[in-house]
């Protein structure tokens, strides 16, 4: 397909980012990925700080009598900085856990930072003078409630008072606060903060940055895009790697491969340094887009260059492989991320136990059961019921079979194929087990699970075959209740069954409604 999207910047102007913003549009759902990224990967600060540049103190203009002791105090001053940061991360995590006590009350949140502002706000003077630098205790504040994003933005918005009263604003604390608007789902609010920041000059390409991660995360690609061409045209700063990483990951979910990888060319071509996200988003998408030779190549690319693959990147390949089947390359790697995934990784080991469903491997059976005791007992996966229902069906391994149907019932997990049902129906017949075929049938009844007439078929032919012939003939009256019409077929079961008996006039009986429905019967049938 021909590439229809051109990264550089084009001769036509744009629209104004907020004429766009205040006039959205329906964002596009993204599809469905195979892959499950971490939630600060999308939240995360890359580093463009962009804040202010503070004035260098001036050299003195002569040397201080006691130079020794000049060392020797700034040597105490660096030693006492790892405590110092000590004390401070164990002071924000009891605010964190205090803020997190007072519930969803706006009022009570703001007694509690309004008590702790002597500290959480000192970072901001010094000596009398507002600094316009980080605050590194709000700053540390923020990113200890990262799982709790509301009660984040009603701290950033305290900040936000706070401004008016000499505790100016940050780059950092208004990339967090979009961040923050962006998780919220509210994109009208990091719009806000944005041109907010603008207005206290201080956008910067980390602000560029946070709003096309908030769009990102909402599904408005289009905007994010738009962003990315404003960022473009600013003359005192330019988009940075994380900017390509955004606009890679947003290419990548909507399997837009061809923009993708264009935007990654633009990236060799403007000598950015790919760094790690760079390379797990490239391989995400392919994954996702099941394109496996472009995924391997991107991993070798990867090992050969500069940038090391991390746990994340191996545990994308791990996804890649098993989905694609490759049980060998699967398996060496799930040796080497083992210890991350055992217990922590549900969606990944139903991956594999998938692959080896799928897979004609004399141990598979061994290797699932030995899959399925990593998953914690809380997590539940229905489709992952439905997939070992189906294996041990096919197994023949009715015990097991029957357990997992037991825990879809008590899941409240329906079964709605034709076909796993006729798989089910089988394995039951193979095994001569009409009575627990018949416990099956009452429960899947009740529990709204798809109902076919070879249900019925194969408790008739069971029931035939013990020469349990009122139990055979109960199961027309079951029929009968969902509306499931006798047919040729359910005519030769009970042609068959009785003939097998000896019963000559149910024989006949049978036949006479045959003829009556225009059924065809062959002269053979009948002397036979």
């Amino acid at each position: 397909m021909k590439r229809v999207f051109k990264i550089s910047e084009s001769a036509a102007q744009s629209k104004l980012l907020s004429n766009l913003h205040w006039h959205p549009s329906k964002p596009k759902p993204l599809n469905p990925v195979l892959y499950t990224l971490p939630r600060s990967s999308l939240f995360r600060f890359y580093g463009d700080s962009g804040g202010a540049p503070t004035k260098q103190p001036q050299l003195p203009n002569k040397l201080p009598g006691n130079i020794i002791g000049l060392f020797i105090d700034k040597l105490s001053k660096v030693e006492l900085q790892p405590n110092s940061q000590k004390d401070l991360s164990w002071k924000v995590i009891q605010l964190r856990d205090e803020l997190a006590k007072s519930g969803d009350s706006s009022e009570e949140v703001i007694r509690v930072l309004e008590e702790k502002d002597d500290w959480l706000l000192e970072s901001c003077e010094d000596n009398g003078y507002v600094r316009p630098t980080s605050n590194r205790a709000f700053s540390e504040l923020l990113k200890n409630l990262t799982d709790s994003p509301h009660l984040a933005m009603e701290v950033f918005n305290w900040k936000r008072k706070k401004a008016k009263q000499g505790y100016p604003m940050t780059v950092e604390e208004y990339v967090s606060g979009i961040n923050i608007a962006g998780r919220i789902r509210n994109v009208d609010l990091a719009f806000e903060l944005f041109v907010e920041a603008d207005r206290n000059q201080l956008k910067r390409t980390a602000t560029y940055n946070a709003l096309m991660t908030a769009y990102m995360y909402n599904g408005f690609a289009d905007k994010c895009q738009l962003v990315f061409r404003d960022l473009k045209r600013e003359p005192n700063f330019s988009p940075s790697i994380v900017t390509y990483n955004i606009l890679i990951s947003v290419f990548g979910r909507l399997m837009l491969i061809d923009h993708m990888e264009a935007t990654f060319e633009e990236v060799q071509r403007l000598n950015l340094a790919p760094n790690m996200n760079t390379y797990n988003n490239l391989i995400a998408a392919y994954v996702t887009a099941f394109m496996w030779d472009s995924m391997e190549r991107t991993f070798h690319l990867m090992k050969a260059g500069p940038v090391k693959p991390n746990i994340k990147t191996h545990l994308l390949m791990l996804r890649g492989y098993a989905h694609w089947g490759k049980l060998d390359r699967m398996e060496e790697t799930y040796q080497m991320v083992k210890h991350h995934i055992d217990g922590k990784e549900t969606p990944l080991i139903g991956a594999m136990i998938y692959t080896y469903s799928r897979s004609s491997v004399k141990d598979r059976t061994e290797k699932i059961e030995e899959l399925l005791r990593l998953i914690p007992e809380n997590e539940y996966r229905p489709w992952l019921t439905v997939l070992l229902i189906k294996f041990h069906a096919q197994e023949n391994n009715l015990e097991s079979m029957e357990k997992f149907i037991n825990e879809a019932f008590e899941r409240k997990t329906a079964v709605l194929t034709m076909r796993l049902m006729r798989c089910i129906i089988r394995i039951y017949f193979r095994n001569n087990a009409v009575d627990q075929l018949e416990n099956f049938v009452k429960r899947a009844e009740y529990a709204g699970w798809r109902i076919c007439r070879s249900l019925y078929h194969c408790k008739m032919v069971m029931y035939g075959l013990q020469n349990r012939l009122d139990d055979m003939e109960n199961v027309l009256n079951e029929m009968d209740n969902f509306n499931l019409n006798c047919t040729k077929r359910t005519f030769w079961i009970l042609y068959k069954a009785y003939k097998m008996s000896g019963n000559r006039h149910k024989v006949e009986k049978v036949m006479g409604l045959m003829c009556k429905r225009g059924y065809v019967i062959h002269l053979h049938a009948y002397l036979s």
